[in-house]
């Protein structure tokens, strides 16, 4: 593989952050540098030479600024083949220089989205000569290195120390992989926004932040996290975050999400499941009480709360083995509790924005949809039965079908006093989940009279409310649907149940 001797360099950046050391060292090394508008501005008051672009191309900056490299002076001097007669004949005959080195940070557009500028602020930062540099910079690596971003500073920087300027073809692809992933994520994120309706039925993801993981779901396979988890999380103690603890993560993260701002509540999950559940007037009752629902598969769990842990909770927590904890907040006392266990994972949660589409992998393809953000209230209650449920109830009806939105189909959840007893988790029939719930609720004493259940889909025959009522439940929750509803209402009709249907099916695959 052949080396390349840097004598010149293009430089066209928006953030300046660790350009001066790389400008400075470029001039040490005699190397020409061309540059256009701010970049240049900022080489000529480090007192450095630098050549305008206008100088080469014998136009100046024109259209506020939207044109100042696409031009074939510029272009020719980067994509030429050295080795290619005809291209060093044609560089001879047009009089352009040899470019061997494209600097360009491009303009900031997946930021100034997020800032909520207007869109004509957004347009304004696609990025269109940048863009090119980069792309024709990177394609012809055999000749040009291509530095693509302000993260890749300090690497050229240091490449260029140490080898002086003497850099080899495999340095100059490694920088063009850089480049083509920098460009194709920043053409993803454009699209992505101009296609925010979906209009044009293509997916499009990008994410430049991969971690490597210990491994997959099981050792012998290897994993990956891609994107950006210190947005959503601060991380204050503990190992690193396995796999299937970021999944069991989410999950506790999108089902706490639904009891936002309300009372103290606190939830314990185990393989994407609520295992226990409960929400009471101080942080600490809740745990206890969460704990209670199953205290034989909180062993390893995740454990969430919708409000800042304090010492009381972290001292009982400290005599739980659990994998993470979660809060949007810890006291002082809590933390230093808590880290006691040196392998233990606490984490911040932020207040942040989470996205709107759901995406996995099917056959060979992919499968995406809206994330299910329809929770059921009050207001959406249907009440279908003679008997209705009493306010108690009602609340108690609301809270099971949050819980029940987010655990795996089939599933049926009971509850009692804002407390979870139990669940039928991931069965294959509706009669099956339920009788998984109220063995699981009876292994743990508790007295299901006077509770209630929440199913996920609606019942096609009265099995379930007919079990349901021989152990006690009151009061039931489902969507409805089925052509055989009546079949059930009237069982409930004859045996004093409430029942409500919500309209609204929840299923979670």
């Amino acid at each position: 593989m052949s080396n390349k001797t840097i004598k010149s360099a293009l430089i066209s950046v928006f953030s300046k952050d660790g350009l001066e050391p790389i400008v400075k060292k470029l001039h040490k090394q005699g190397v020409t540098i061309y540059s256009t508008g701010g970049t240049e501005t900022f080489i000529k008051n480090l007192g450095i030479d630098v050549v305008p672009v206008e100088d080469v191309t014998s136009y100046p900056s024109i259209l506020g600024g939207r044109v100042k490299t696409l031009h074939p002076k510029v272009f020719g001097g980067i994509l030429n083949r050295q080795n290619h007669d005809g291209d060093v004949k044609e560089m001879k005959d047009f009089d352009i220089p040899q470019i061997d080195v494209v600097i360009v940070d491009l303009y900031p557009f997946e930021k100034t989205v997020a800032s909520g500028a207007s869109n004509q602020d957004i347009i304004e930062k696609i990025d269109i000569g940048g863009i090119s540099l980069i792309r024709a910079a990177a394609k012809n690596y055999a000749d040009v290195i291509c530095v693509s971003s302000v993260d890749d500073y300090a690497e050229f920087l240091e490449l260029i120390t140490d080898k002086k300027g003497d850099l080899s073809e495999a340095d100059r692809k490694a920088f063009a992989a850089k480049a083509f992933n920098v460009s194709s994520h920043y053409d993803s994120a454009i699209f992505n926004y101009f296609n925010a309706n979906h209009a044009i039925p293509a997916l499009k993801i990008s994410e430049t932040n991969g971690k490597v993981l210990r491994y997959g779901e099981n050792p012998h396979q290897k994993g990956f996290f891609f994107g950006n988890f210190d947005t959503l999380f601060t991380k204050l103690h503990g190992k690193e975050l396995s796999y299937n603890n970021l999944l069991d993560v989410d999950a506790a993260v999108n089902l706490i999400q639904e009891f936002k701002g309300e009372k103290p509540t606190f939830a314990i999950l185990k393989h994407n499941n609520a295992c226990g559940f409960a929400q009471r007037e101080t942080v600490s009752q809740a745990y206890t009480d969460a704990l209670a629902g199953d205290p034989v598969s909180a062993f390893g769990g995740v454990l969430i709360s919708n409000t800042e842990i304090d010492a009381a909770t972290a001292t009982d927590i400290h005599n739980l083995f659990c994998e993470v904890v979660i809060a949007p907040s810890f006291s002082a006392e809590a933390e230093s509790i808590l880290k006691g266990k040196k392998n233990r994972i606490l984490l911040v949660l932020k207040d942040t924005d989470f996205a709107e589409t759901t995406v996995r992998t099917c056959l060979n393809g992919v499968l995406v949809q809206d994330k299910n953000n329809k929770t059921d209230t009050v207001e959406d209650l249907k009440y279908v039965t003679e008997s209705k449920p009493s306010s108690a109830a009602i609340d108690d009806l609301i809270f099971a079908s949050k819980i029940c939105k987010h655990t795996k189909s089939n599933t049926i959840v009971l509850v009692k006093n804002k407390q979870l007893c139990a669940s039928g988790t991931g069965q294959t029939s509706r009669v099956d989940a339920l009788n998984q719930a109220i063995h699981k609720a009876q292994s743990f004493n508790f007295d299901l009279k006077d509770s209630v259940m929440a199913s996920d889909a609606f019942f096609p025959f009265p099995d379930c409310v007919e079990i349901a009522g021989n152990v006690g439940i009151t009061s039931v929750i489902q969507p409805g649907g089925s052509i055989k509803d009546q079949l059930s209402i009237d069982y409930c009709n004859a045996n004093n149940i409430a029942m409500v249907m919500t309209g609204t099916r929840h299923f979670k695959h």
